[in-house]
């Protein structure tokens, strides 16, 4: 009787889907430790993105994350590419296994890649600079003005409710003016793009965190629009942009690898 551990049966760890025919190898890239070949199944002019992989779930760590989105990124050089959900892994060890996939989804690939051809996933998140912004609240709500000079030459234990009142004032203050600069900021870009996701923002300095989905040949247009508002606001905030993402916003892609 063996005490050895059983070692998990092998499969085909899917990254993406693209427009392809022929053969396509992007060397030992893949998922884990093992840095499998990651290279291309084509079938009727649509490839998938694979390499060998044991069928385990991934954990969603951070080193492979970045494995996986380092092998899209690098098929994006060339190609437009519908991201597939991280740790998908086809249950087949060959390559007859993923030509099932392909035909039984062929017109969902083909009709998601005519819709993505062309365009790119570019990311924005906007932080607000705290002394700034909180100062000119202060200089544009009179109210909260006023109040606090009035505050500045009586003793600390005279003010401690109208501090509480002011720091409520203030904060509503500051929901309403990153709501307006959200919206000056989309009114401008909006235009330039084809779609645009806004994610949930992170902490009450954040003024906008989203994606937009851009034709390639809007990118030139979108960066100097990104720019020109970078110029405008820049002592208010904070714009960290980040071009050519996978389209994880805009793509959906879940592959049902049971039975195929």
């Amino acid at each position: 009787m063996s005490n050895e551990l059983e070692l998990p049966k092998e499969g085909k760890y899917i990254y993406g889907i693209i427009r392809h025919d022929g053969s396509l190898n992007y060397g030992p890239i893949g998922m884990g430790k093992r840095a499998d070949l990651v290279y291309g199944i084509n079938y009727n002019g649509i490839t998938a993105i694979v390499s060998n992989s044991p069928i385990i779930i991934y954990e969603a760590r951070r080193i492979n994350m970045i494995t996986h989105e380092k092998v899209l990124e690098e098929v994006m050089k060339e190609y437009t590419v519908l991201p597939v959900r991280f740790s998908t892994i086809s249950e087949h060890n060959d390559d007859a296994g993923i030509l099932r996939i392909l035909e039984k989804d062929y017109k969902k690939f083909d009709e998601m890649l005519t819709k993505m051809e062309g365009k790119k996933e570019l990311g924005l998140k906007i932080l607000a600079h705290e002394a700034p912004i909180y100062e000119s609240i202060i200089e544009k709500y009179d109210e909260i003005k006023t109040l606090r000079g009035k505050l500045l030459n009586l003793p600390p234990d005279k003010t401690h409710y109208q501090l509480m009142k002011i720091g409520e004032m203030v904060s509503e203050a500051l929901k309403k003016e990153t709501e307006n600069y959200k919206n000056l900021i989309l009114d401008v870009l909006n235009p330039i793009a084809e779609d645009i996701k806004i994610n949930d923002n992170y902490g009450e300095m954040m003024i906008l965190n989203a994606a937009f989905l851009i034709k390639n040949i809007s990118e030139p247009e979108f960066d100097k629009a990104v720019t020109e508002l970078d110029e405008k606001y820049g002592r208010y905030m904070t714009f960290k942009y980040v071009g050519t993402l996978p389209p994880y916003n805009f793509v959906n892609l879940v592959i049902n690898t049971k039975g195929v």
